[in-house]
């Protein structure tokens, strides 16, 4: 009697699990900069007023699910939390940084990237990370 209920709850848990990708609970270290957003990789036009970014081009090509359309990349759409010297913004990745040469580097719209440093500094060095669940 107590069984069936149960396996129905073991089966949809699997179920559920299997279904939706966790990402880990991982902190990377990178460069950050800042960029003028247009039309990304994403296939969405974006500004400078937007809390966006550009994802290293090897986090991006290498992201689970990617294939050749970067318009269809998982990644898209993700949520990232930046911090450097005490300060922190959430920013949604909409584009692939070509132009950045660590995996774990971000291109942020100015707007975000102010929310850091003033936009006179340029480059962040040791930018810490993480994926918003």
């Amino acid at each position: 009697m107590f069984i069936k209920p149960l396996l129905f709850t073991a089966l949809t848990f699997t179920a559920l699990s299997e279904a939706i990708p966790l990402l880990p609970r991982t902190t990377y270290t990178g460069d950050v900069t800042y960029y003028t957003p247009g039309l990304g990789a994403c296939g969405i036009v974006n500004t400078s007023a937007q809390l966006v970014a550009a994802i290293g081009h090897i986090a991006f090509d290498s992201y689970p699910g990617a294939t050749a359309n970067p318009n269809t990349n998982p990644i898209c759409g993700k949520k990232v939390t930046a911090s450097y010297g005490g300060h922190s913004v959430t920013v949604e990745i909409v584009d692939r940084c070509v132009g950045c040469a660590g995996e774990y580097d971000l291109d942020l719209s100015s707007t975000a990237f102010s929310e850091l440093a003033p936009l006179s500094v340029g480059r962040l060095t040791g930018v810490t990370w993480e994926y918003v669940a």
